[in-house]
């Protein structure tokens, strides 16, 4: 509901989200569904359009950061040796690294950005997926098809494309919503701190400017549409990924028909 909500905004938008109303700080009604904030911009509107913002981010930064986990854990399998070190100390290195440190110092030097903001997540991402891929690659690459595609010759990308990345299909898909789900949180948290677009609207910016007027009553109005789809947003992608590896995964399922036959 909340993806057809946001990539559908300009038909379920009642305003143009920039647009000033003329009314300021309005409570809901049936003219302004969740009210108006305080430059006279449906509440509702920001909503949506917010929405579109967190989506995007979120999964543009996780595609991102899967496809590096992926590269750099397939080489690190297949190379090993010094050159498996090496990669792994770099993912121990970003690991140890607070990313909202990072990201403030970097934002200082550069114009924030939807695309700077995407790279920047993608960043801290990409190393833990890293690990998991490369447990999964060091298992497959023994095994009967992938040897067999050695001695015809297959090179090492050949292999990663047609053979590595169709068997780990399931992994891949639920640590592309799992990097979904951390980064629409972590840029809700940079939003609400100002590190973002001035020009494009967030639900973290929605949250930091009714806090701004946390005097007046109306306030929460403002505050708790934005945190309650931001809540939601994050919710729906922790429990998708949650189905997502008990299905996919045989040994869960397993599990559970055991359990299954012995309450039984």
């Amino acid at each position: 509901i909340i993806v057809i909500l946001a990539l559908a905004a300009p038909l379920f938008a009642k305003y143009d989200p920039h647009a000033y109303t003329g009314l300021i700080f309005q409570r809901p009604s049936a003219q302004f569904w969740m009210g108006t904030n305080d430059v006279g911009q449906d509440v509702w509107s920001n909503l949506l359009y917010g929405g579109r913002t967190s989506l995007i981010v979120g999964f543009g930064a996780a595609t991102l950061g899967l496809l590096i986990s992926v590269l750099i854990g397939c080489l690190a399998a297949f190379l090993g040796g010094i050159f498996d070190n090496v990669l792994m100390r770099l993912v121990d290195v970003i690991l140890a690294i607070p990313p909202i440190v990072l990201i403030l110092l970097i934002a200082a030097y550069l114009k924030p950005s939807m695309f700077i903001l995407i790279l920047l997540l993608s960043f801290f991402l990409w190393p833990s997926g890293a690990r998991i891929v490369r447990a999964q690659v060091l298992l497959l690459k023994s095994s009967t098809h992938i040897n067999a595609a050695r001695t015809f010759g297959a090179g090492l990308f050949y292999l990663i494309w047609r053979h590595i990345i169709p068997e780990m299909g399931p992994i891949l898909s639920v640590l592309l919503i799992q990097n979904a789900r951390k980064a629409v949180f972590m840029e809700a948290g940079l939003s609400f701190l100002g590190v973002s677009d001035p020009a494009i609207i967030s639900w973290g910016k929605m949250m930091q400017q009714a806090l701004s007027f946390s005097y007046l009553d109306i306030w929460k109005w403002c505050l708790l549409p934005a945190g309650m789809a931001l809540s939601l947003t994050i919710t729906g992608l922790m429990l998708i990924s949650f189905s997502l590896e008990s299905v996919l995964n045989p040994r869960l399922q397993g599990r559970k028909d055991n359990d299954y036959v012995a309450g039984y």
